[in-house]
């Protein structure tokens, strides 16, 4: 099994997000090296080709943004990062996927990833998500996770009868306008969008959703979206449902 590492420093305040590329194929891993490395305030730190090498250079490596393929011989992606995300929740991963519609990445956004991105993905888009994701925020597309979500959360807040689940009582925690902007973090909206459409600031807007994450015990902006699914309070649009 290939391993490819720098050097085992701990990351420095202001220096360049540090990233660990997790591909079984090398030649993935080399364009996105290549891409990334592009951008002076991204370092590459290490290579893995499977979960379980993953786990192993996290621990070394201390990045801050894991790329992780889903699909790989051994341990794959999906454990990889729910091990990831319970034992270095200060790492962030963003799951790489060949196609949206796919339940491997839905299943990366459940066990605590940040985002989900194409493989065929433009470099500005990567080097942008890996930013923004490095910040502490998370990557939500709102057409395409809209439709993960709706696809494989069809049904999964309904009981056998066809009725709605007994609301989680975790949401009687949030007040009105916490809720009001759950759902509109759902929406995909971003900050900025959210404080435009309820007259607020975006550092109002920004205080509500650290309210909301820790209120709901959540990792992240995703794991809001998905919550908000899995619990019912968006109800999919699918014409299908």
């Amino acid at each position: 099994m290939a391993e490819q590492t720098t050097r085992a420093t701990e990351p420095s305040p202001g220096g360049p997000v540090r990233l660990l590329l997790v591909d079984d194929q090398p030649l993935l891993r080399v364009g996105f090296r290549l891409v990334l490395e592009g951008d002076e305030g991204l370092q590459v730190v290490g290579e893995a080709s499977d979960g379980a090498e993953a786990i192993r250079q996290v621990a070394a490596l201390k990045p801050q943004v894991v790329l992780m393929d889903v699909r790989m011989p051994g341990m794959d992606g999906i454990e990889a990062t729910r091990l990831i995300a319970a034992s270095h929740p200060e790492t962030r991963v963003i799951i790489l996927t060949t196609f949206d519609l796919d339940e491997y990445a839905f299943s990366g956004l459940q066990a605590g990833a940040s985002a989900f991105l194409l493989k065929d993905v433009a470099p500005e888009e990567l080097i942008h998500a890996v930013h923004v994701v490095a910040s502490g925020d998370a990557v939500v597309a709102p057409r395409v996770t809209q439709r993960l979500l709706e696809t494989y959360v069809r049904g999964a807040h309904r009981q056998p009868d066809g009725q709605p689940l007994p609301r989680d009582p975790m949401l009687e925690e949030l007040t009105p306008r916490e809720t009001e902007v759950l759902l509109a973090m759902a929406e995909g909206l971003t900050n900025g969008e959210i404080a435009l459409k309820f007259f607020l600031s975006e550092a109002t807007v920004k205080t509500h959703v650290r309210r909301i994450l820790a209120k709901l015990h959540l990792r992240d902006r995703v794991q809001a979206v998905v919550y908000a699914y899995e619990t019912g309070l968006v109800v999919p649009s699918n014409p299908d449902y």
